[in-house]
């Protein structure tokens, strides 16, 4: 099972005992995954496809429940690879179907202005459930992070979008042929919407794996970053190691100045040693150690250089 079908089963047995909230989660389902059917004198109906069981078990109990509605019901293969599953609920075009779009909010003349009608946080975590349970995915917290949601309206995007900065999520919008998407990549956000739209277990099962994922990549880096400067530190010596060898060979130990014979000797004697080791060796600082190795590389440049 896919991270975003466990989010999703998650989410269809949240129990809503607020009419209010339920109604909210299910005008987001519908605006995602509906679509008008026509009928004659004026009449309209509602078709709803999911590829979930339990949200089609979700919609077709909040329209019994809710508004005395009784859809029928279809299920059928679906013609992708996996073959799912596609579950449809159909509201036949009747005076009882036209009153409940009308009362939704969901006329075919009708604008698209939820927010407005959302009172409460509550109903607000509930839209953006619905949204999520409509046509919402998230990839497993493994992999990047990234949350989205895909409609074909772009009035109903702007409203997924104002419902998430209303709690301070920096969503996205962006088209993709003829669909819209509201998108977030950002690790803390896509924490923060499964906290929101209340998919609990979820949640922590995302903090989890990403808990595991930051300490990996931290212990990584600085392991990196070791590997780095011990690289340093033998290039450093070995370099030191081959200046002090020259000078011994062409100045000789009794023409050095007995400062940078000290230096040459201790590098040759430590060849292993870091500068601060030989530092603490010789008694004196680093920077006064590295002062000396410099005046050692001067007059190694004097003498032609390295061979």
């Amino acid at each position: 099972m896919s991270f975003t079908e466990q989010v999703k089963n998650e989410l269809a047995r949240i129990q809503r005992d607020d009419r209010d909230c339920r109604v909210a989660e299910l005008l987001a389902l519908l605006r995602m995954s509906g679509s008008f059917i026509t009928g004659g004198h004026g009449r309209w109906g509602l078709e709803f496809s999911t590829g979930n069981s339990a949200v089609a078990r979700r919609v077709l109990v909040y329209l019994k429940k809710d508004f005395g509605l009784m859809p029928s019901t279809m299920v059928r293969q679906g013609r992708r690879l996996r073959k799912k599953n596609v579950y449809t609920l159909v509201v036949q075009p009747s005076a009882e179907g036209l009153a409940f779009l009308n009362t939704m909010g969901l006329s075919p003349l009708a604008g698209v202005e939820d927010m407005e009608n959302l009172k409460t946080d509550e109903e607000k975590r509930a839209y953006l459930a619905g949204a999520f349970l409509g046509g919402g995915s998230v990839s497993r917290p493994q992999s990047d992070y990234h949350l989205e949601m895909v409609t074909q309206s772009q009035k109903f995007a702007g409203e997924i979008v104002k419902a998430m900065k209303a709690f301070r999520m920096n969503a996205k919008l962006t088209d993709r042929k003829n669909d819209y998407i509201v998108y977030i990549k950002d690790g803390d956000e896509v924490s923060g919407f499964l906290q929101i739209v209340g998919a609990a277990q979820s949640y922590m099962d995302f903090e989890g794996v990403r808990v595991v994922k930051d300490m990996r990549n931290r212990v990584n880096r600085q392991v990196n970053c070791e590997t780095a400067n011990l690289q340093k530190t033998v290039d450093a010596a070995v370099r030191q190691s081959h200046l002090a060898q020259t000078l011994m060979d062409k100045v000789g130990e009794s023409s050095l100045p007995p400062k940078l014979c000290e230096a040459c000797e201790l590098r040759l004697a430590h060849p292993n040693a870091s500068l601060s080791e030989l530092a603490v060796i010789c008694g004196i600082t680093k920077s006064g150690l590295a002062h000396r190795f410099k005046k050692m590389e001067a007059m190694v440049a004097e003498l032609g250089g390295v061979e």
